[in-house]
């Protein structure tokens, strides 16, 4: 006989504790720009990816509860039926402007416009080839198509060399393949190092491969008027799928697509994730598009400024409590707002992450599956709503939470 279901679940549960792996949620009672109350503790964030803290901005507030009024709470529809609100086009036809491609597509999340795209571009007989860092969605939609999946070592080129070169000798699919997608990030999301973009684009090109870039972390961050990594680089034309999110820097929710046109009708028709989902929200859309507007703005360049001066006063602050050499991440061409700090050992970063949190600020502790297996550390986010007074509190913090942090510990400057 099998097991009876809440035994099995008990077994698992008990398993992921002795793992150290155990997760739980922890009510946010309020928040402000840095602050985060809950269970009545008053504590500053260092958790969160509202880079710019344009989540609180007043124009976004106002166009996001203006929508509401005009669209109401929720789309009533998928895109396709009768939702495709005219906040939806606002948003898309103001990304692909922003962005300088023909065309965008918007999605209920990040994660959602990952996995529609990947399976609508390629399929069995292609290859999607990733680098190991790459976001889980990314992964989880490579085997959601079928492709064969390939990992390269994080930003190695030579590596993505070898397996361009190998999926070049397979042989062709019933429609001239194989199709070879490459997937790489801006910005990783957990180390906080950039990819080498114009190397990685030119070895693509040799090999007649897509490239599809995630710039999740480096939208409104990086580049003229935050327009991202690609654009900052002069690259965006040679990148046949830009990926970004609405949810970090702009400060809404929701992700998107842009490139061709022919992209984004062949997305209309095919990505499963954007067919069968109520469209996003209207206010999320409208909140998005006043974002944009921003980043185009004085307002948006003086954010962008502010953010590198947490970031650096950030780095400052933690190098000073973790003084060990840096380690091998590269932070060439990124702004710093994400930073690790390297423990390994998952319940010694748990137990790290538990001092910094009694001592007033909240820094989360990053175990498997985010990170590799001993690969646990603390990750460090800064926004421009952080002023000097919050860093401060992160510096006592950290003395008072190192007087019992266990050795070999280093931070990463991103």
């Amino acid at each position: 006989m099998p097991e009876p279901f809440e035994e099995t679940l008990r077994q698992r549960l008990e398993a992921v504790r002795a793992q150290g792996l155990w997760r739980s949620l922890r009510p946010v009672d309020q928040r402000s720009a840095s602050v985060l109350e809950t269970g009545g503790h008053r504590l500053v964030s260092f958790a969160g990816n509202d880079y710019l803290g344009l989540s609180l901005h007043p124009a976004v507030l106002e166009a996001a509860v203006r929508a509401v009024y005009d669209w109401g709470a929720g789309s009533a529809a998928s895109r396709l039926i009768s939702g495709s609100l005219a906040v939806h086009h606002q948003l898309e036809e103001t990304l692909a402007e922003f962005l300088g491609t023909e065309a965008a597509l918007g999605f209920s999340t990040g994660h959602a416009a990952a996995t529609g795209t990947i399976p609508a571009l390629v399929g069995p007989g292609d290859v999607v080839i990733v680098d190991r860092l790459v976001h889980a969605c990314c992964v989880d939609a490579a085997r959601l198509s079928g492709a064969k999946l390939r990992v390269f070592r994080h930003n190695d080129l030579d590596d993505l060399d070898r397996i361009l070169r190998w999926a070049s000798g397979l042989s062709r699919n019933d429609s001239g393949g194989p199709r070879v997608l490459v997937v790489t990030e801006s910005v990783f999301s957990m180390d906080g190092d950039s990819t080498p973009l114009a190397e990685l684009v030119e070895l693509k090109d040799h090999h007649g491969a897509w490239l599809m870039l995630d710039e999740a972390h480096s939208t409104g961050v990086m580049g003229p008027e935050g327009r991202g990594l690609a654009a900052q680089l002069g690259l965006g034309g040679r990148i046949e799928i830009r990926m970004g999110t609405l949810g970090k820097a702009l400060g809404a929710s929701g992700g998107f697509i842009a490139g061709s046109r022919a992209l984004i009708d062949l997305l209309v028709n095919r990505a499963r994730s954007f067919i069968f989902s109520t469209a996003p929200v209207p206010a999320a859309a409208a909140a998005a598009t006043a974002a944009l507007e921003l980043m185009m703005t004085q307002d948006g360049e003086l954010a962008r400024h502010q953010l590198r001066l947490a970031s650096a006063a950030g780095a400052r602050v933690v190098h000073r409590a973790f003084p060990e050499p840096l380690g091998s991440a590269s932070s060439e061409g990124s702004v710093g707002h994400i930073l690790p700090v390297r423990v390994g050992d998952e319940a010694a970063a748990v137990a790290l992450a538990d001092r910094l949190r009694a001592a007033g600020v909240w820094v989360p502790a990053i175990r498997y599956p985010s990170v590799a297996r001993g690969a646990a550390r603390l990750r460090l986010t800064f926004s421009a709503a952080h002023t000097a007074v919050d860093l401060d509190c992160l510096e006592e913090a950290f003395n008072q939470a190192c007087i019992q942090t266990p050795p070999n510990l280093s931070a990463d400057a991103a």
